[in-house]
């Protein structure tokens, strides 16, 4: 991918990219959106979620080809995050909160949602681990995957002492007490079903027009979306009208800024 770098206008509300998912599995699409934002940011100031084995079939392996060029995107500049280690959610939830959530809120994708604390600080340590060493440098954070935490995950958090954690509605500090660092929804797409496509569409077409701009606006994308066409045009508008008056910064800056 060729990154042409732009001159900073004014400096306007920050805004975070993200590509979710990133594995051995999905390095096509992660190409693909990498050429989207590209285009629009103009400089690879964006953020990548690496997810250490992907439902248990696609390890990221240290000295393969996968992991050459997640180090080549690191020492590019994009930031990575850790994203849970299966991304596959197995747990048996006790409480009806959390089964609504690992039922309605994502396909049996919220890993991190039903684990204790000894399970998830054993899978955050180990993706940390593993992540580092392939990057050469520090991971920038910790976000679950859906967005779902459970009380073990929140607690191993602030015993590893991640920089940074975020959910659906705002990014904090788990290293810091979780000093919550932004707020606001996260704009996304889904491509699962059509009622979920039809509904991503439409909440990206309203928060292009009607949501209120503040600092550290948040857009993540995810392989899949690049399997239907309408969300890959929702994505490029809703890039192209977010860049209009603002500048896509990187996570890390909320750490610096506040």
């Amino acid at each position: 991918m060729t990154a042409t770098t732009r001159p900073q206008g004014p400096r306007g509300p920050s805004l975070l990219a993200s590509i979710h998912d990133v594995g051995p599995r999905s390095e096509g699409a992660v190409d693909q959106l990498s050429e989207l934002f590209l285009r629009h940011i103009g400089a690879p100031r964006y953020a990548m979620l690496v997810v250490p084995d992907h439902w248990g079939s696609a390890p990221l392996v240290p000295g393969s080809p996968f992991a050459t060029r997640l180090r080549g995107w690191a020492d590019s500049g994009i930031e990575m995050f850790l994203h849970g280690w299966f991304h596959k959610d197995v747990s048996e939830h006790a409480s009806a909160g959390a089964r609504f959530k690992a039922r309605h809120m994502t396909a049996g994708e919220g890993e991190f949602l039903g684990l204790d604390y000894a399970t998830a600080r054993d899978r955050m340590a180990r993706g940390r681990a593993l992540v580092e060493d392939i990057i050469g440098r520090p991971v920038t954070g910790f976000i679950a995957p859906a967005w779902l935490y459970g009380d073990g995950a929140r607690e191993a958090l602030r015993d590893l002492d991640f920089a940074l954690a975020e959910d659906h509605f705002r990014v904090w500090a788990p290293q810091q007490q979780d000093r919550v660092l932004a707020k606001g929804p996260v704009i996304t797409w889904a491509s699962r079903s059509k009622s979920r496509i039809a509904s991503s569409l439409a909440v990206a077409a309203l928060a292009r027009t009607l949501l209120p701009r503040r600092p550290a606006m948040r857009l993540g994308v995810h392989p899949g979306d690049i399997t239907v066409p309408a969300l890959l045009t929702s994505i490029d508008k809703t890039l192209g009208a977010l860049t209009k008056g603002g500048r896509f910064g990187q996570y890390r800056e909320l750490l610096e800024t506040h």
